[in-house]
């Protein structure tokens, strides 16, 4: 193996959020008797992936974040909310989404048994966690290192400086990043000095201050990059 450590981000990369994401919101819209229409979910995720970008960029808090967004939301339909209330009620519905990125399982479960893995990712701890056992991946990790357990987030350096404390025997050269996020994961891993794989599905731009070592379509297209083959019996 060409690497030995292998730190996965979590969603869009293993677990399929768009999905999760789209199930709360109607959850939670149909707990307010309000009908979530296309534009009003289109207005939700941008004014969502903007307040965490602030928080990548350390603008806000990770509680800034969750208190505000359906404040925000809300006001914009010219209600008046508890932000924080409808924040619990939406992450209630968002465990409830684990469903796998194509087979994620089965490339997890083959790659635990060659190399060391480990979850890197931005969120909510209880979140992450029941969706992880949820879709039955957690066995697979040896550790899962959550933005809100860390006090760091990627792609701040003191983020993978945290983590890579905590892996015992870490040896940067032999670690890889694998995410689909380049501001977050990819970003990280350049901060970090570390090797990175961008998971593009949809054959993104790169931006122009990120590099990642590798792109891939699929997570299947790992193995070369590791230098092994895809096990059948795993």
């Amino acid at each position: 193996m060409n690497y030995s450590t292998l730190l996965f981000d979590l969603d869009d990369t293993l677990l399929d959020f768009k999905a999760a994401e789209d199930h709360a919101l109607q959850e939670l819209f149909n707990t307010m008797n309000t009908t979530l229409t296309p534009e009003i979910k289109k207005y939700y995720k941008t004014m969502n992936r903007h307040l965490w970008a602030d928080y990548e960029q350390g603008k806000i808090s990770r509680q800034e974040v969750t208190d505000s967004r359906f404040k925000k939301l809300f006001a914009n339909l010219g209600k008046n909310v508890d932000g924080s209330q409808l924040d619990q009620k939406y992450r209630h519905y968002l465990t409830q989404g684990h469903q796998l990125l194509g087979n994620s399982r089965r490339i997890i479960a083959d790659l635990a048994n060659k190399a060391d893995l480990y979850v890197v990712t931005n969120g909510v701890s209880k979140t992450q966690y029941k969706r992880l056992e949820d879709a039955k991946l957690l066995p697979y990790f040896k550790d899962i290192f959550v933005s809100e357990d860390t006090g760091y987030q990627k792609p701040m350096p003191e983020y993978f400086d945290y983590v890579a404390k905590r892996i015992p025997h870490f040896v940067a050269q032999k670690a890889l990043v694998i995410g689909d996020s380049l501001t977050s994961d990819i970003k990280g891993a350049n901060n970090a000095g570390l090797d990175s794989v961008w998971l593009n599905p949809e054959a993104k731009q790169l931006l122009p201050d990120v590099k990642p070592t590798y792109e891939v379509k699929d997570l299947e297209q790992l193995y070369p990059i590791l230098g092994t083959s895809f096990d059948e019996k795993a």
